[in-house]
């Protein structure tokens, strides 16, 4: 395996960005470009439809922007900058989304959702601090899904009952994909199998490794896994990442991991979780130090027990495609903006970046 950086393996600064990219040095795309776009377009419709089918969803339309002062922009782990511009007359002042995990739970009510039935919508953000790598791009796409439930359906065998039809959908999908695309049957196919592990279980097993060391030391020995319970802190002080306060339950949630073969790591294809009650939300907010958050009218909403208690993620539509084409680098599946080291590094190593 090579590790490339521009031209050498170490990081290598063009202006103020720095790449980190992997290749391995026998990889090749199994289609070529022409049938990668038929490939990604049969994925996003197959998986879509799947997902549809699967937990009871309707699609509906999805804001690119938000009023930033509704407060129902994500704000991921609460140190990433939005994109942030004003309107022409100057008096509003307008986010890029980074999720949309605050505002489905809130159009599951607007938009007259009943238990059991739920939304979903595609996606897309700019999240113009994410490290340019073979995972992560300043462009979003993913699939945000949220779910009306029942209250007593506020449990860790619930969450773990739509993890698996999440985990059915994407075999589904890949098979369908092997059938049509026979250049892509030498890439193994992947089980409905979940192992499912606590992020305080996985740093006992694992109490000298970091957080990512760990799970890819889990992943790797267990396959498709579902690390649940992010965002508080564990027994040694640290949370296992970092969680917003106001939407996931943190005891309630977690992360859909793969094993991508090709770079021998984990990789989270899905965020997803049972969504904050009242009290959780309440006891949320002061542990994270936003209890500032409160007067904020998507907050006050939850906290009144006006919006339906909810489960709901976003799934990667980049990531899944990577995952089923057996790509290294998602801008072999994704148009965005690279750095010219990366541009440089992929192109000697023959990979074509869209």
């Amino acid at each position: 395996m090579i590790r490339l950086a521009g031209y050498a393996g170490c990081h290598v600064r063009e202006g103020i960005t720095m790449s980190k990219i992997i290749i391995p040095e026998s990889y090749r795309p199994a289609l070529n470009l022409y049938d990668t776009q038929r490939a990604i377009g049969t994925v996003k419709r197959l998986f879509a439809d799947t997902l549809c089918a699967t937990l009871n969803l309707t699609r509906v339309s999805a804001p690119l922007m938000l009023e930033a002062s509704t407060g129902l922009n994500d704000d991921l782990s609460g140190v990433e900058r939005k994109v942030t511009f004003d309107l022409k007359d100057g008096t509003i002042e307008t986010q890029v989304v980074q999720s949309l995990a605050k505002w489905k739970r809130k159009a599951l009510k607007d938009y007259d959702f009943h238990v059991g039935k739920g939304l979903y919508c595609d996606m897309n953000a700019i999240r113009r601090d994410e490290e340019l790598d073979n995972l992560h791009s300043a462009y979003v796409d993913q699939w945000d899904w949220e779910k009306v439930i029942r209250e007593e359906d506020r449990t860790e065998d619930y969450l773990k009952t739509v993890v698996r039809s999440i985990v059915a959908a994407v075999c589904a999908t890949e098979m369908n994909l092997h059938a049509m695309f026979p250049e892509l049957q030498e890439l193994p196919l992947h089980t409905p199998h979940v192992t499912f592990v606590t992020s305080q279980e996985l740093e006992d097993l694992y109490p000298t490794l970091t957080p990512k060391e760990r799970e890819n030391a889990f992943v790797q020995a267990n396959g498709t896994t579902f690390l649940m319970q992010i965002g508080a802190a564990l027994k040694s002080g640290q949370p296992h990442d970092s969680r917003a306060p106001d939407y996931d339950d943190w005891m309630l949630n977690g992360d859909l991991l793969f094993w991508n073969d090709p770079l021998q790591c984990s990789y989270e294809l899905s965020s997803m979780g049972i969504r904050v009650s009242p009290e959780s939300m309440d006891r949320q907010l002061t542990l994270a130090g936003c209890d500032d958050r409160r007067s904020l009218p998507f907050h006050k909403a939850v906290l009144a027990g006006e919006l339906p208690y909810s489960i709901g993620g976003g799934i990667g539509q980049s990531r899944l495609c990577m995952l089923l084409l057996g790509s290294v680098h998602i801008g072999e599946v994704q148009a965005s903006v690279w750095d010219a080291a990366t541009l440089e590094a992929c192109r000697q190593a023959g990979i074509p970046l869209l």
